[in-house]
């Protein structure tokens, strides 16, 4: 454990900036997850900035410190999420194949939490349609944009270092992160959408098993 006698003497690293970088995260993510849930539960044109700031016990002005409206703290779940997505592929086991830790790391980070089925199914149904408006929000598709741009080239890193590759000169890691990243969206979307409604988990189990037998033509629906 660091004193404050060897703190500033070189000895040991200082903990300060890791742990002030933390408090930022978390205020980050309680900002995002306050404006999506405020929005998804009031709609866009009901919730005010200084709404998302209460919602999170802190003032609109420490808001307006990280981000410049509801649009930017909402996409910040996103990107938030695909940084912890990148950080659990860095820490899966090397020996382990590239294509089983992506799906893991994402399948972790994308997973419901909680006790599956535990919110009465008109309850799941009201918070899938809250959401579907939100994100239909057209201000808030450009801020969804520049997270999926940072989100996809953060991936790629990750995928690089695990693969030896280089994320700025080489196709691969960017090609598989843009990869995941449409699979995930793809399959958010879908179970958002789905009736009766389908667990997340299931979906992105099936689109990733899709993709990894290079995509095969499903059975012709019955007329």
């Amino acid at each position: 454990m660091t004193t404050d006698a060897n703190a500033g003497s070189g000895s040991g690293p200082d903990p300060g900036p890791g742990l002030r970088e933390r408090k930022k995260r978390e205020t980050r993510v309680a900002l995002s997850q306050a404006a999506i849930r405020l929005c998804v539960e009031r709609g866009w044109a009901n919730v005010s900035v200084e709404d998302i700031a209460t919602a999170a016990n802190v003032s609109e002005r420490t808001f307006r410190n990280y981000f410049s409206g509801k649009a930017e703290a909402i996409a910040a779940s996103h990107l938030e999420r695909m940084g912890r997505v990148a950080d659990r592929l860095r820490a899966r086991p090397d020996d382990e194949p590239l294509w089983d830790s992506v799906v893991r790391a994402v399948e972790e980070q994308f997973a419901p939490r909680g006790t599956p089925g535990a919110e009465p199914a008109r309850d799941r149904k009201r918070w899938a349609e809250g959401l579907r408006l939100m994100l239909a929000e057209p201000a808030l598709h450009g801020e969804i944009v520049k997270a999926n741009a940072v989100a996809q080239a953060e991936l790629a890193a990750a995928i690089a270092e695990r693969t030896g590759t280089d994320a700025a000169r080489d196709l691969y890691p960017k090609l598989l992160a843009a990869v995941v990243g449409a699979c995930s969206a793809v399959a958010v979307e879908h179970a958002m959408n789905a009736d009766p409604p389908t667990p997340l988990a299931d979906v992105l189990r099936e689109a990733f098993d899709a993709l990894a037998h290079g995509l095969p033509v499903p059975p012709r629906r019955s007329a």
